[in-house]
């Protein structure tokens, strides 16, 4: 007598049943738990949907806004690598922390004269996660041209939504 020994592709091409009784569960096979006929065909595909796009939400408050909080326009002011730090710590989710983020900005900026260089990323990293509109032009201009104001911005959009920057955690 013969036995039964299923090539590769009739193994695959099989209902998720017969994937598990040939010793193969349906994650490695690829053929949906749900699917009980062989042939398996996602309607999505046939139809003619154009992909949603997220709209984009403005900033919480204005670039000019910084006297809205003035210790952390102090502190932007006279040590914008704090500010920094406290904004790259946030955006990183923690990945990186604030006393690196902070001398890093602060070397390159004695270096090259140009930490603006290092912040925008950051600002548009922060957009991309967030959604956020680019306002008033792109973020490497913001932060060329205004680079406290970008940062206390960024410092007060983060603590408008919920954040506690001196820690890096939401309130």
């Amino acid at each position: 007598m013969a036995s039964f020994n299923p090539s590769g592709y009739e193994k695959y091409s099989g209902s998720a049943a017969e994937a598990t009784k040939f010793g193969q569960d349906a994650a490695t096979t690829g053929i949906p738990v749900s699917s009980s006929n062989a042939y398996y065909s996602d309607t999505s595909q046939t139809t003619n949907t154009r992909p949603q796009t997220k709209t984009r939400v403005p900033w919480s408050s204005g670039l000019c806004g910084c006297f809205s909080d003035w210790r952390n326009c102090c502190i932007t002011c006279w040590c914008p690598c704090v500010t920094f730090g406290q904004i790259a710590e946030i955006v990183d989710k923690g990945s990186s922390s604030c006393g690196v983020n902070g001398a890093l900005y602060t070397l390159i900026a004695c270096v090259t004269g140009c930490a603006c260089c290092y912040s925008c990323f950051y600002r548009a990293k922060m957009r991309q996660q967030y959604m956020l509109k680019k306002h008033p032009c792109g973020d490497c201009l913001v932060h060329c041209f205004c680079e406290y104001c970008a940062l206390c911005q960024e410092y007060r959009e983060l603590k408008s939504r919920g954040y506690d920057l001196s820690i890096g955690n939401l309130f």
